[in-house]
């Protein structure tokens, strides 16, 4: 797979150190802005691309969820899956400073800290699933059981 990009992120360091096989995607020029829009850009199945999104529960405990960008987190299941009594999303203003991403290019890879991670199942059904490289406007694109190795993945159903 291509791994020529004219700025690399930290999560794309981060796989490389790692020797990883990916691809990355660019849609800088566009004017895609929602997942679906992006997956509509690259030429791909919706369900192929996935969002990373950024939970808190009750705890105060965050989690990590990837679904595919056609589907919206449900709060329930994702609480059931991370043993939680509830979760909540994080409010945007918390996304920078608590991951080192911002809304919109949100990577599971390279968060600041490492917060469990969910990944709908359906992930492994592919033979390659595309998520943020840690930028608006570049994705990256390899195999989920290769994501296991850079970010310890839970599979739990928890889209709605």
């Amino acid at each position: 797979m291509k791994k020529s990009v004219t700025e690399k992120t930290n999560a794309i360091r981060i796989i490389d150190r790692k020797g990883l096989e990916y691809s990355i995607h660019t849609y800088v020029d566009t004017n895609a802005v929602s997942g679906v829009e992006v997956a509509r850009v690259l030429g791909q199945d919706e369900k192929r691309v996935f969002k990373t999104l950024v939970t808190v529960g009750k705890s105060g405990e965050h989690f990590v969820f990837m679904v595919p960008v056609s589907e919206e987190l449900d709060l329930k299941k994702a609480a059931k899956a991370a043993g939680e009594k509830s979760l909540s999303m994080i409010k945007s203003k918390e996304l920078l400073p608590l991951t080192g991403y911002v809304h919109g290019g949100c990577s599971p890879v390279g968060m600041k800290k490492a917060f469990r991670t969910f990944i709908d199942p359906r992930a492994y059904d592919y033979p390659t699933i595309f998520f943020s490289a840690g930028k608006i406007g570049y994705q990256i694109e390899m195999r989920a059981k290769d994501l296991e190795k850079v970010v310890a993945l839970e599979a739990a159903e928890t889209a709605g």
